[in-house]
């Protein structure tokens, strides 16, 4: 005990050097002697003292705490990480965007045959439109609808193969397996019946079947898939068209592309 009261403390208990403690509590040599400084809290004593000790904290905390500035403002705290960029759709290859097969039980036949089906909805519009077109004079042929990813496999690996087509030229012409629109059996390849040449090729759009599409298509709720400079970088298919007629439709083909609504004059 020294003459304080306070217990001695051994040569190495602070674990800093002499200059990280305090000059009111650290020791000080002159000629050898040592000479205790009090705290001054002791010197002054009771209450007063802790009270003295109180202002001088508070003042001295006062002059170190930063200002705010005339343009800070006070930020939530918050444990949800904020985002910082746009969400990017990773589902997509080579410019298509990902599709689930139709059930079975939603598919219903639009030739005589029930060899191409669609979805039930888009096969009763379908059918009206061709009905339409019919009383114009125009013969709306379908030539393709419904399509399994197994099927699609083929159209994509084997006659890229055949044609000796890389996957990105191959994927110009044609969606790879799980990322064709027809897997959703609201899409539909058609043709002109006068003039089947042009079945599936680009002059298709010189037929009366795609300007009567162009002019009254939108009335049975078919919209043509991929126009010329399509976002998606798929070749120009003049006879690829896609029911948006239902929520189940508009959401499949709309809901991840982020397309904004288009202002007609």
């Amino acid at each position: 005990m020294n003459k304080a009261g306070f217990p001695k403390k051994p040569h190495n208990s602070y674990p800093h050097s002499s200059d990280d403690i305090p000059a009111a509590v650290r020791d000080t040599n002159d000629a050898g002697s040592k000479i205790k400084i009090q705290p001054v809290v002791l010197i002054i004593g009771g209450f007063a003292g802790f009270l003295l000790l109180a202002v001088i904290s508070g003042f001295l905390f006062s002059l170190t705490t930063p200002k705010p500035t005339a343009n800070s403002v006070a930020q939530p705290i918050s444990s949800t990480p904020i985002a910082t960029t746009n969400p990017v759709n990773n589902d997509t290859v080579l410019g298509h965007f990902l599709y689930s097969e139709a059930p079975e039980s939603e598919l219903a036949p639009i030739t005589g045959d029930s060899r191409i089906r669609m979805r039930k909805a888009a096969a009763v519009k379908f059918q009206a439109m061709v009905q339409a077109a019919r009383s114009a004079g125009v013969i709306l042929v379908p030539i393709s609808g419904f399509r399994s990813v197994q099927e699609q496999k083929q159209l994509f690996f084997g006659v890229g193969a055949q044609r000796n087509q890389t996957p990105a030229e191959r994927a110009a012409l044609s969606a790879p397996p799980n990322h064709s629109e027809h897997h959703t059996g609201y899409a539909v390849d058609v043709g002109d019946g006068a003039v089947p040449a042009t079945n599936l090729q680009a002059n298709f759009d010189n037929t009366k079947a795609y300007q009567w599409l162009q002019a009254n298509a939108a009335k049975f709720s078919f919209e043509i898939s991929f126009p010329k400079n399509n976002l998606q970088g798929v070749s120009y298919e003049p006879w690829h068209w896609r029911f948006v007629g239902d929520t189940d439709s508009l959401e499949t083909f709309y809901k991840a592309k982020n397309i904004k609504p288009v202002k007609t004059p």
